[in-house]
């Protein structure tokens, strides 16, 4: 081929490949999450990549809309890439929950597509790890998000996060007692940019968007500039301004027992802040909001965020499926555990290398290699007769903790050179009988 016809390898704008350095740690994460969202009893499922566009469509606000990737089909039919995993579990749970009954615990790992802006840590294609319960409006399943939210998060590692929780409920009341209910969605989306933009720039936006009047914008901000000490100094703030609305005051109560529930749970009191800035900029949410931020780097944004939504899949069925639930922003969290230095350098996914330079050998290294897999520890061997010294620069670059070394004279006598690759000490060590002394000393090393 000419140099004329080669393709340019190279990638779009947003999307990224990963290589194994960056994918291992990802592949970890999704591992911890499996884990945690099976120990409360959430299933797996997976939908289709590409939806019909009537099924995402209008579903997460204009934002979302205009982030959408949709094309006509080979079919002439117009379809769309997938913006999140909420809407599709949405039609999912509409089709599928004849066969499936109330509640449905389900978690959903998977990639998604918005064409938005990249900046730091955000990706036009990235990962979502979703957790959500369908077919209850208990606050009991709220709590859970929490409370799951929080062991997601320590078992990652993690000890300085904070939760920050509100309800839309709250919002919504205040908005009856200033008659503003009608108005809800496009107040609710300035209110969201609260952080990004200022209370000025929303307050301008509300009175542009919503019609509000500039002291309708004042006493919403007000709201959302409540703080307080704890929690429940919070909560006593919030009920006067919502004095009178049944909405409001179920909004506070739900906060009021999702908070005890964690308490209970074991989550410490401050690991949850009771945020009423927040609302979450998608349309489909109506009650109870989370947002999970990292105390060393607030600025990277939510690493974790979700909300109760119990209209969403009545759009697709006559069914009451009311839902809740939270998403792990995968990407944006690998990119914050990088720069907080988290993640170990390497690029292979097990811990042991042994170099293959004695050519005669052949069954012998491979027969190590399977003694130590059938004890559960991983092996690489190299795949061609090198010198040492080249094998082993190989395992450094690589990042593989211990090299077992052995040739002809090793083999005879039974022992096996253990090398620590992160300090360079080396030591004998007996195989035993089945490679049961080498078993045990790998292990003792390795921790």
């Amino acid at each position: 081929m000419s140099k004329e016809q080669r393709i340019t390898p190279r990638t779009l704008k947003g999307f990224r490949d990963y290589l194994p350095e960056a994918m291992i740690p990802r592949e970890r994460l999704i591992e911890t999450a499996r884990r945690v969202y099976r120990g409360y009893g959430f299933s797996p499922i997976d939908t289709p990549a590409l939806e019909y566009l009537e099924i995402l469509a209008g579903k997460g606000g204009d934002e979302s809309d205009k982030q959408l990737y949709k094309f006509q089909d080979h079919g002439k039919r117009w379809v769309g890439l997938r913006f999140d995993l909420t809407v599709p579990l949405a039609r999912f749970a509409a089709q599928h929950i004849g066969e499936l009954g109330t509640p449905l615990k389900r978690y959903h790992i998977a990639p998604v597509w918005r064409g938005e802006n990249t900046q730091r840590g955000r990706y036009r294609e990235f990962m979502q790890c979703d957790f959500d319960t369908i077919g209850t409006r208990g606050v009991a399943a709220d709590a859970e998000i929490a409370i799951v939210i929080h062991d997601l998060f320590r078992s990652i590692g993690f000890e300085d996060f904070t939760i920050h929780l509100n309800n839309r409920m709250v919002l919504t009341g205040l908005l009856e007692r200033l008659d503003l209910a009608g108005r809800s969605v496009p107040i609710l989306r300035a209110l969201d940019k609260l952080a990004k933009i200022g209370p000025e720039k929303v307050a301008a936006e509300m009175m542009a968007a919503a019609a509000t009047t500039r002291e309708q914008a004042d006493e919403v901000l007000r709201l959302a500039a409540l703080d307080g000490s704890d929690n429940g100094q919070i909560l006593k703030q919030l009920k006067p301004l919502v004095e009178g609305s049944e909405t409001g005051n179920e909004g506070i109560a739900r906060l009021a027992d999702i908070l005890s529930a964690a308490h209970a749970a074991g989550v410490p009191d401050d690991r949850i802040k009771l945020d009423v800035a927040i609302a979450r900029g998608l349309d489909y949410y109506t009650g109870t909001v989370y947002e999970t931020f990292l105390d060393k780097l607030p600025g990277i944004g939510s690493v974790c965020s979700g909300g109760r939504y119990d209209n969403l899949a009545g759009l697709y069925t006559s069914q009451e499926l009311p839902g809740v639930g939270a998403s792990l922003g995968l990407d944006r969290l690998l990119a914050a555990m990088e720069e907080l230095g988290m993640h170990e350098k390497t690029s292979t996914p097990v811990d042991v290398f042994i170099p293959f330079f004695d050519k005669g050998r052949l069954d012998d290294y491979v027969a190590l290699g399977a003694a130590l897999r059938r004890a559960g520890i991983g092996v690489e061997i190299y795949p061609d007769a090198k010198k040492l010294g080249q094998q082993l620069k190989y395992a450094d670059r690589r990042g593989f903790r211990l090299a077992l070394i052995a040739g002809s004279n090793e083999f005879e006598s039974g022992t096996v050179q253990l090398k620590d690759l992160s300090d360079g000490s080396r030591r004998d060590v007996e195989l035993g009988e089945n490679a049961e002394g080498l078993i045990a000393a790998v292990r003792k090393t390795l921790g």
